[in-house]
């Protein structure tokens, strides 16, 4: 009998087995076959507002036809909510009117929103919002899963006119509860967030591991990143005058407003909802469209350090986890200090290894408090120190009107290194100053004597910076010293007086054209001069504070057609130089250069660049050799460009020395478009040959 029993038992036991081998082995067929989903971009219509939009951070594809004013933007760069996504983004800059994909990602709301007119649309002013957006460029970061379904506040959703697919909110069962109103109702008094009290039906045990939040948490961002847009708060249910006995508190933004399965939200209980941090988040746009809500006040960052900065930060494998913490740290704390804001400095990092990549942009964190918090997130890339690629990647991308370049600010590179570089860094700073860009350069235990060997560029650090009179270095004897040098640098990159780099070749001078007018140009040839006015004016950068043009036409005579103050846009300058009327007369040559050195660049400004280009067809009746000295000893940089019968040397007394870089001689008219790009290429390389020191 018990051989039978162990018989049976050993049958089981093995039946057992053979159901456990088959289970696992089905179970590796389908892992197997499971393959991840391509990623469906959502399409929307132009009218879809960010705030109908419960998702934080997506990709859509907006269709062509959203420039129509019809579709309504407000604020600038930074738009509030109640804007058309696909408006903003042709506003912005990232799309034109054909459409196409872009990246939205949500922030805090904020006063204020700036109306302007860009890119064919006019965005419209709005004293306060309780949530904003931002736009870019439809490229899917690396490592964050993006929603292929949008979530709408409303079942009614604008995506469900195009078959769109929504998802829906599930409502969990709460066991021991029926269906309750969902009630809000606003908080009167001196609240200085003006939170809100709400009754919420309390969750019993049974059901936490399955309740769902009414605003889902969005695929591949961690919950924290959801405090970014958060601008208000919410009372405890227990101190509302409505809420039920036992109602639990629930102060995250992020709290489940739960309701039992079956219920419905029905038209009149969404009336009972009010704006607010965690409703508006969840897409919720109240009927007004101007809220005078108070809301808890916004830094609009620091208006006397007011910089686009992009720090390039060594995330190289020499530099190992507790030091990149420490540099992390070093980075939060000068966004602290910057008190970052649209009317202020803006801040983006690019992290470098063996290549760089851009963490964020400068409008991805518009406040110093949501920079911190991407700050702290940001992980360490490995590889070699590079410096001399991130350098070219941020002069030839990180600078853009895409990513948030403002072009009234100035641009400011901080670079750190570990050590020193593993590549070249001369070159690729170089063609960065050139740029507009200051670099700064903070080495932190730099070389030794026994190490200096190593080192593939001496005084890198020299050839890197924007100038080499010490302000734009920074030696830093160890990592754990990194932190007293915040305010120092702070100070530095503030004193925006001392950012020599920001002015380059083609936007810090004042340019005065002196044409002749005579009667042997003739009408036709004249028109050719004035093309060749305009062709060399559209290369600069013009504005009040940037390039300036003046113009002046002699003959016998001499008269100013306009000067440095009459016209601020590169269009106005074009449009006024087609204007210039032929005059006919003489050549007095030396007379035109006097009347220009009186009438349009002594009113040059005094930290402007002062550029005379004299361009004539013929020798002058009077002598050139007096205002021509004149003209050089008040610092007027001379340029004479003669036509035809035009004598050289007259050309080369009057231009500045040497003569070979500043003269030049065409012997046709139709000829004059050919020296546009040498005329510009010797500004440039006479400004940037300029002493460093």
């Amino acid at each position: 009998m018990g051989i039978v029993v162990l018989t049976m038992k050993a049958s089981v036991i093995e039946m057992f087995l053979v159901l456990l081998a088959t289970g696992i082995h089905s179970n590796k067929d389908m892992t197997k076959k499971i393959k991840r989903p391509k990623l469906t971009v959502p399409q929307i219509n132009c009218d879809v507002k960010a705030g109908k939009i419960i998702n934080p951070e997506f990709v859509v594809k907006c269709p062509a036809g959203c420039q129509d004013p019809k579709y309504h933007v407000y604020g600038t760069d930074i738009y509030a909510s109640y804007s058309s996504v696909c408006g903003a983004a042709i506003h912005s800059g990232v799309l034109d009117n054909s459409g196409g994909k872009i990246l939205v990602r949500k922030v805090a709301g904020q006063s204020g929103y700036k109306g302007s007119y860009s890119n064919g649309v006019q965005s419209l002013s709005l004293p306060r919002w309780r949530e904003s957006f931002i736009v870019s460029e439809g490229k899917p970061q690396r490592g964050v899963t993006y929603p292929s379904a949008l979530t709408y506040s409303s079942s009614k959703s604008p995506a469900a006119k195009t078959d769109e697919a929504t998802k829906a909110y599930q409502k969990p069962p709460v066991p021991g509860t029926t269906a309750q109103p969902v009630t809000l109702t606003q908080v009167t008094g001196a609240t200085a967030t003006g939170a809100a009290h709400a009754s919420l039906p309390k969750p019993s045990p049974s059901a936490g591991s399955t309740s769902s939040s009414l605003r889902p948490q969005p695929v591949g961002l961690r919950s924290g990143e959801l405090d970014l847009w958060a601008t208000s708060t919410y009372t405890s249910g227990q101190n509302s005058p409505h809420a039920d006995p036992g109602i639990q508190s629930q102060n995250s933004p992020r709290a489940a407003f739960q309701k039992p399965a079956g219920a419905q939200v029905s038209p009149g209980e969404m009336d009972l909802w009010k704006p607010g941090s965690v409703l508006l988040d969840a897409g919720f746009v109240p009927k007004e469209e101007l809220s005078t809500r108070a809301l808890e006040p916004l830094s609009q960052g620091d208006p006397n350090c007011k910089i686009d900065l992009s720090f390039v930060i060594d995330g190289s494998s020499s530099i190992g986890k507790r030091r990149f913490r420490i540099q992390k740290q070093f980075l939060a704390d000068v966004a602290q200090a910057l008190d970052i804001g649209p009317a202020g400095p803006l801040m983006g990092i690019v992290q470098y290894g063996d290549n760089p990549s851009a963490q964020f942009n400068l409008r991805t964190h518009m406040n110093s408090r949501d920079l911190r918090t991407a700050i702290e997130k940001i992980t360490q890339r490995g590889g070699l120190s590079n410096a001399g690629r991130a350098i070219s990647f941020v002069t030839k991308n990180f600078f853009s009107k895409a990513n948030g370049n403002r072009g009234s600010a100035p641009n400011v590179a901080v670079v750190i290194v570990d050590g020193w570089p593993t590549d070249k860094v001369e070159e690729a700073s170089r063609f960065a100053r050139e740029s507009g860009i200051n670099i700064f350069f903070i080495t932190v235990e730099g070389a030794t004597e026994n190490e200096k060997q190593y080192v593939v560029e001496p005084n890198f650090s020299h050839k890197a910076v924007c100038r080499t009179n010490g302000f734009y270095s920074l030696n830093v004897q160890s990592w754990f010293s990194l932190h007293k040098t915040v305010q120092a640098l702070v100070k530095r990159v503030c004193d925006t007086d001392r950012l020599a780099c920001s002015k380059t070749c083609l936007n810090s001078a004042d340019i005065g054209f002196v044409i002749d007018g005579s009667s042997s140009v003739g009408t036709g040839n004249f028109r050719t001069v004035l093309q060749f006015v305009a062709n060399l004016s559209k290369e600069f950068e013009i504005s009040d504070i940037d390039t300036r043009i003046g113009a002046v036409q002699y003959t016998y005579e001499q008269r100013l057609e306009f000067g440095f103050d009459d016209y601020n846009t590169k269009s106005d300058i074009l449009n006024a130089i087609k204007r210039v009327g032929y005059w006919s007369g003489g050549t007095s040559t030396g007379a035109a250069i006097n009347y220009a050195l009186e009438q349009l660049f002594k009113k040059s400004k005094p930290n402007k660049r002062k550029l005379m280009i004299l361009i004539t067809d013929g020798r002058s009746y009077d002598d050139v050799r007096i205002p021509a000295m004149v003209a050089h000893h008040k610092g007027v940089i001379t340029y004479a460009i003669g036509v035809a019968w035009a004598a050289q040397d007259e050309l080369e007394v009057i231009a500045t020395h040497p003569a070979k870089d500043h003269s030049f001689f065409v012997d046709e008219f139709d000829n004059l478009y050919k020296f546009v790009p040498k005329v510009i290429q010797n500004i440039c390389t006479e400004f940037n040959s300029q002493p460093r020191n």
